[in-house]
């Protein structure tokens, strides 16, 4: 047995390695486990090192840390060995290992030793590219010990591309299915260590004074925004920049450190230009190009408080710790939950005289600093994390949605119960919506292009449009408003265009079987909390009175039929194409 070790743990570190010794001695699967920013990654790293039997590895991408894991590691057990260019050394001796993976991934064939666990720290950079860095090695390494046990360490469990980085998680809920580690064995909450006065408390505000507008930018395909894009509507504003400045030089009067998140490096120098015509404080830049021993001298000059400002460009986001930070300004649009969470954690360490850290989002991001579960970006500016459990499994799900000054659920936007099913490993079928397979009926996602059961095409609403609307007798009519009125006990839902037209649908409710049609017919699909239990009811006005639980369609494609009229083919929800007015864009 290990001697004890000389540094004491804090409860939630030490219940950490206890889940990663449990999972392990049972288990080969890849395992994760998210400790927030500011929670002592590297000492939960360096005790799993300890008490480790056989050669640990520890990875991570960047030289701070490398440097910053070794030390925790060395405080626990003297035998340690660092592999790093950046650090200028490259020893393997020692029973555990500290390298960074650019380095390591260099050198392949050194690394034939018999490792017996890898711990990467930040692993949410693990990507599932065989050609990869981080890929090429394990592979390596397993072909050296092929019951090689892999550990991931990280604050931000998901990535843009891909969605979260682990199958499953310890609590029951499904991950991604082609993530690159198995299960989530441990995640603690950062309301716990704000609550437990291991962080400093977070004071988070939108842009005060001034905000950028970024609503126009559209999300590429690696899940944030293009750089040429974001400038242009800088561009645009270069008023708020000015106002934003003026308004940090004097917030930063009664702060000790400001840290400047900029989007471009054109926009970081506008911002250097401000801060030396409005303050009398040093700043300092750093972008991705800065030499090193320029960015080191401006990092600790910073640290040592020569310096007031500093101002960065998609830099001091990981690796860094300056714990006298107090106040954050986020002056960049981001997809990325996880970026935020990182940019935001920067201010959020212990200091002497520090009280709390003053976070403002001037991109009006909306993230939630409290709910990283929710990697996705919000679908309307006005979305909270709601929990909706499944009718099914009754798991809780959390997912975007919307609440009324009670709080309770009014709209929320999940798709599908993220539960596992009992045996650990399936994913509970339940779909909050749908799209149905029209050659076997099957229940798909409402994005999907093939149906999962019988993989026949699922026709594309603007194709299927195209070739209903060049037939005579079709119309496609742009929904702008609905109506639900009660007429001698008949329930009429009348819908309105933005021309003044309008079509209804009429329901009948006095028995059973016509009050289930109706469910089945007009509130599943307009349902906006699908999955939560509706109120019995059994007259119009009843239902009338849960107007706000609906729903319009977007579309209605209707029909023209001899001595029947306009008849309803088919609604249209979330739709967005060629079609789309302006109420589609509604908040």
């Amino acid at each position: 047995m290990p001697a004890a070790p000389a540094l004491q743990l804090r409860d939630y570190q030490q219940q950490a390695v206890d889940a990663v010794l449990q999972h392990f001695r049972s288990s080969n699967s890849s395992a994760v486990i998210v400790l927030p920013t500011g929670a002592g990654k590297s000492i939960v790293i360096a005790e799993l090192a300890r008490v480790a039997r056989g050669k640990v590895l520890v990875l991570t991408h960047v030289k701070e840390l490398v440097e910053q894991n070794a030390a925790k590691v060395e405080l626990l057990d003297d035998d340690v060995s660092v592999y790093s260019a950046g650090l200028k050394q490259k020893l393997l001796a020692g029973k555990t290992v500290v390298a960074s993976v650019q380095s390591a991934a260099r050198s392949l064939t050194e690394f034939s030793d018999k490792y017996s666990l890898v711990i990467i720290d930040e692993c949410h950079r693990v990507s599932d590219d065989e050609a990869s860095q981080y890929q090429q090695l394990l592979t390596t390494l397993t072909k050296h010990n092929p019951k090689l046990k892999v550990l991931g360490l990280t604050a931000t469990p998901y990535r843009l591309d891909s969605g979260y980085i682990y199958k499953r998680h310890y609590h029951g809920k499904i991950g991604s299915k082609a993530a690159v580690f198995d299960d989530c064995i441990f995640e603690l909450p950062m309301r716990y260590l704000v609550k437990k006065g291991y962080l400093t408390p977070p004071k988070t505000y939108d842009g005060l004074t001034a905000q950028y507008d970024f609503s126009r930018l559209t999300v590429t395909d690696s899940g944030d925004y293009q750089a040429s894009e974001v400038e242009a509507l800088l561009n645009l504003q270069g008023r708020a920049t000015t106002a934003i400045v003026k308004q940090l030089v004097q917030l930063a009067k009664q702060r000790q450190g400001v840290i400047i998140f900029a989007a471009t490096v054109k926009h970081a120098a506008e911002i250097m230009a401000l801060l030396g015509k409005y303050s009398d404080d040093n700043a300092a830049l750093i972008t991705a190009d800065t030499p090193a021993l320029e960015r080191d001298r401006a990092i600790n000059e910073f640290r040592t408080r020569q310096i007031k400002f500093m101002v960065n460009v998609a830099v001091l986001t990981t690796g860094f710790d300056a714990p006298h930070v107090d106040l954050i300004a986020i002056l960049r649009p981001t997809a990325s939950a996880g970026l935020y969470q990182q940019m935001a954690g920067r201010g959020l360490r212990l200091a002497p005289g520090k009280e709390d850290c003053i976070i403002i989002d001037y991109a009006a991001n909306g993230f939630d600093l409290f709910a990283p579960e929710i990697p996705q970006a919000k679908p309307t500016s006005s979305a909270v994390p709601v929990q909706v459990p499944c009718p099914i499994c009754g798991f809780a799900n959390t997912f975007w949605g919307k609440v009324d000054a009670d709080g309770d659920i009014i709209e929320h936007f999940g798709r599908r119960c993220q539960g596992l099913m009992d045996d650990g490993k399936q994913q509970c079928n339940y779909r909050y919506r749908a799209k149905i397979c029209p050659d076997c009926g099957a229940e798909n996602d409402i994005a999907a292009r093939s149906c999962t059961s019988c993989q026949s095409v699922m026709v594309d609403p603007d194709k299927r449009l195209k070739e209903v609307l060049g037939k005579k007798h079709h119309h496609l009519f742009k929904v702008d408003a609905m109506q639900l009125v009660e007429d001698n006990g008949v329930l009429k839902v009348i819908y309105h265009d933005v021309d003044g037209n309008h079509f209804g649908e009429t329901f009948r409710m006095e028995t059973t079987a016509q009050r289930k049609a109706l469910y089945a017919v007009f509130l599943l699909p307009h349902d906006r909390t699908p999955g939560l239990p509706w109120p019995k009811f059994t007259k119009p006005c009843e239902l009338i009175a849960l107007t706000t639980r609906l729903r319009q369609p977007d579309l209605l494609l209707l029909q023209q039929k001899p001595k029947r009229g306009w008849q309803l083919v088919e609604k249209f929800f979330d739709y967005h194409g060629r079609h789309q007015t302006a109420a589609n864009f509604l908040d």
